[in-house]
């Protein structure tokens, strides 16, 4: 069985992204030319507190969950947009039904952002 997709749709996908944050970066460098004030600033500051190992693994732990949750919604808008473009194409009338299963998938990833 062949899939519909060739791969182009990634390799241009990640194509657009890259120009976005190509663009984006260039505009951000332009700023801090300009107004270098407004940077924020990344360094080592000598007066913060120390980072423990609990530090570390608890926004490893944070992240990771945030990052999953993200994952898993990706991969479900994915999964229930296939379904809905097939069912929509047999039975038109299942177009809203479908697109609040949709959203439903969409507040995965903002449930994980949110804990």
């Amino acid at each position: 069985m062949s899939s519909a997709f060739s791969g182009d749709e990634t390799a241009f996908s990640c194509m657009g992204a890259a120009y976005g944050t190509a663009k984006s970066g260039v505009g951000a460098a332009s700023m801090g030319l300009m107004r270098p004030e407004l940077v924020i600033n990344t360094g080592i500051n000598p007066k913060a507190k120390s980072y423990y190992l609990f530090d570390g693994y608890a926004h490893l732990s944070s992240g990771l969950a945030c990052g999953l949750a993200g994952l898993a919604a990706g991969m479900a808008i994915g999964i229930v947009g296939d379904a809905r473009v097939r069912a929509n194409a047999q039975q038109p009338k299942l177009f809203v039904r479908m697109i609040l299963i949709l959203i439903f998938a969409e507040a995965l990833a903002l449930y994980g952002l949110i804990v």
